[in-house]
């Protein structure tokens, strides 16, 4: 699951509806040189996932959070943004038929996403091009 070869490692976060977006977003950061760790693709079926996503977001150096509105209503999606909030690791929200303001509206929504750079799906190339700045240059910080 965890790259020995000590790739960036990225923790896709998102709702089982959007599995196919979340699917494209791994695709993108493979290509960038980093590892995804996306729970459909690299939990085995069967497994204890819970201990396969604690264990990845142990190891992950960033979070990719894709906040949808049916991602809202996911208490994985929070759990992960917890345990990523709590090791103090990057966490990128990128927005799915949800504005900015839509998104710092809701009442579940922690303070410190608010506070976050947030970006619309439409414009998550500038997170991808800034992620393959990171692994070029080997940078393990935000």
């Amino acid at each position: 699951m965890v790259s020995s070869h000590g790739a960036r490692l990225v923790f896709v976060s998102h709702s089982g509806e959007d599995t196919w977006v979340a699917r494209q977003i791994a695709r993108e950061i493979s290509s960038r040189g980093a590892q995804p760790f996306l729970d459909e693709a690299d939990v085995d079926v069967g497994a204890e996932f819970e201990e396969d996503i604690r264990e990845f977001l142990d190891k992950a150096d960033e979070l990719v959070v894709l906040f949808t509105p049916w991602a809202l209503e996911r208490p994985y999606v929070w759990a992960e943004i917890g345990a990523a909030w709590i090791r103090r690791i990057p966490i990128v929200v990128v927005l799915h038929g949800l504005t900015p303001k839509e998104f710092q509206a809701q009442p579940n929504a922690p303070v410190f996403l608010k506070k976050r750079d947030i970006i619309r799906l439409n414009d998550i190339d500038q997170y991808f091009n800034q992620l393959g700045a990171r692994v070029s240059s080997g940078r393990n910080n935000g």
